[in-house]
């Protein structure tokens, strides 16, 4: 799809980028543009927000796409980590599974962390609020979308009530360069562009129990699903000082009696929780499903989030995927507002990013098969094959870092090319720490001992200078390497790839490695054009 991006001036539009949905996927998107100086309008259609939790996990990629908005995982108000296993057992206590959600991965963040959604969001929003290019505007439902060659635009209605028709609603509309969706699983921009969603035909109805303990409880491991066939159960922390039950829905049974405040208390009285020992915050019905869009772009249209996909919680990655989302369309965006490349680079989004969700999807799923299981016969034969799978296995836990992006701006022939980069701690310029945090995010050239500018000539300096790009030395030896690789992770790493170079991206996913100068060169050629880089001006002296 070709469109301009930069076909008129800025006073014909009321923003560049509007965002269907307040929740994270959109906010982080609007901040991630606003801190490249775009323009953009969050709409909600609810006039206050949402104070209960959704999501109550994420991953090391998250938590390393949060440095970009200086929110340290490992030491905020609103999230958390343990240090145990994601422990899967049946109804006698035998473990079937183990995985590791416990180490510090190869994206130097530890592998799983818990947060209090409501906290979090807060925390998005003040950003996004002291930021004079970002607006958030709520009880603003959208009604219609139009769009042509230059715009697209958004026609509304204030409201107090977004459910309740009001014919007397004052009517409001916004024009700008793209719109995104990330307004969820019912989303009126999806629906409204006709962008079909593929259903695997997963549906299981789980009862959401939030409590806040008052005081200590003891409820077995740090996170783990209970694979017992009378009541299939998940219970895992629910963000600082908060804990989550989660109680499949058996066949027959009534949902609105199965979460009525009486029942839930009579789920938790086995697990030792009262209500003289917690405060029940939530209890809802959500239905666990298993979705893709096949396209995620119409014009100047785009979706995110739930919009674009939805999976069942039991890998912990479903809003994961919608932050993983946000930056990868923001720094697509940023490019092409910038008028640094045409339009066409934003088809590689939807690309890229639907078969690497269909990864998790599919995982997810998996999980999903083993614990919603109410067949006793059929839980036995799961029990059997599983723990005997385990005790063939070297006790190695479960890894679940195994997805790839789907093809777009990465080589496929390279080393490691569409996989998530390694990051290390390193020494640069006086500071020690992660790589991202002392060198910096965004595009970036590593020579391992070498310079990678160094055998670059000026039109592949031009190509990295446009796009931002950052070029370093690594190595072990301070006084013959711009950055110090403390712990030998990238030596490591590109050693064993047989790499002397590695390109990588803004959202973290290695666009190629090279063995030598001359493929690093090759690569960077390609780059160009896959990035569909437009000819910049050239400066008089």
């Amino acid at each position: 799809m070709s469109l301009n991006g930069n076909t008129a001036d800025n006073q014909n539009f009321d923003t560049d980028v509007v965002i269907v949905g307040g929740g994270p996927v959109g906010t982080l998107l609007a901040v991630l543009l606003g801190k490249k100086g775009h323009r953009a309008i969050i709409v909600e259609k609810w006039p206050t927000f949402y104070e209960r939790p959704r999501a109550v996990t994420f991953d090391h990629e998250i938590a390393r796409i949060l440095g970009y908005i200086d929110i340290d995982s490992e030491n905020d108000a609103a999230i958390e980590h343990h240090t145990d296993f994601y422990s899967w057992r049946n109804a006698e206590g035998e473990s079937l599974m183990e995985v590791d959600w416990t180490s510090i991965t190869d994206s130097g963040w530890r592998t799983r962390y818990w947060f209090y959604q409501p906290d979090l969001e807060k925390r998005l929003r003040g950003i996004a609020e002291t930021m004079d290019n970002v607006e958030i505007r709520c009880g603003w439902k959208v009604t219609d979308l139009q769009q042509d060659d230059e715009s697209v635009t958004l026609y509304g209605e204030i409201t107090d009530n977004p459910e309740v028709e009001n014919p007397d609603a004052e009517q409001a509309q916004i024009r700008a360069k793209y719109a995104v969706g990330s307004d969820g699983a019912n989303s009126f921009i999806r629906n409204s562009l006709g962008m079909e969603m593929n259903d695997l035909g997963f549906f299981f109805d789980w009862l959401i129990l939030d409590l806040k303990p008052t005081q200590e409880l003891e409820y077995g491991p740090d996170h783990w699903q209970l694979c017992d066939p009378k009541r299939p159960t998940t219970i895992v922390p629910g963000g600082p000082g908060r804990r989550r039950w989660e109680f499949m829905a058996l066949p027959g049974e009534d949902l609105k009696e199965l979460a009525s405040e009486e029942n839930a208390w009579k789920l938790l009285e086995p697990w030792g929780v009262t209500p003289d020992k917690a405060i029940l915050e939530r209890s809802a019905i959500y239905r666990f499903e298993s979705r893709w869009a096949e396209q995620w772009r119409s014009g100047r249209a785009f979706i995110a989030g739930d919009a674009a996909h939805l999976m069942p919680p039991f890998a912990g990655e479903g809003m994961c995927a919608g932050v993983r989302d946000s930056l990868a369309l923001a720094w697509r965006l940023d490019l092409v507002l910038d008028g640094k490349a045409d339009d066409d680079l934003l088809d590689s989004y939807g690309e890229e990013r639907r078969e690497h969700v269909r990864h998790y999807i599919d995982f997810s799923m998996g999980l999903g098969d083993v614990i919603c299981i109410t067949d006793e016969e059929e839980a036995a034969k799961r029990d059997e094959r599983m723990i005997a799978e385990l005790a063939n296995s070297d006790g190695t836990p479960v890894n679940t870092d195994v997805a790839h992006l789907g093809p777009g701006i990465w080589i496929q022939d390279a080393a490691h090319g569409g996989e998530l980069a390694k990051q290390g701690l390193v020494e640069y310029q006086g500071r020690k720490g992660r790589f991202d945090d002392v060198v910096g995010r965004g595009w970036t050239v590593i020579g391992l001992n070498t310079d990678p500018a160094a055998v670059l000539d000026a039109g592949q300096l031009a190509t990295l200078e446009t796009i931002g790009a950052t070029t370093v030395s690594v190595g072990h030896h301070a006084d013959q390497v711009d950055v110090v690789d403390s712990e030998g992770v990238y030596s490591r790493w590109l050693d064993g790839a047989g790499a002397a170079y590695v390109i990588t991206r803004p959202d973290f996913y290695v666009y190629a490695t090279a063995a030598d100068a001359s493929e690093l060169q090759t690569q960077l050629d390609r780059l160009g054009q896959l990035l569909h880089l437009s000819p910049q001006p050239t400066l008089v002296q």
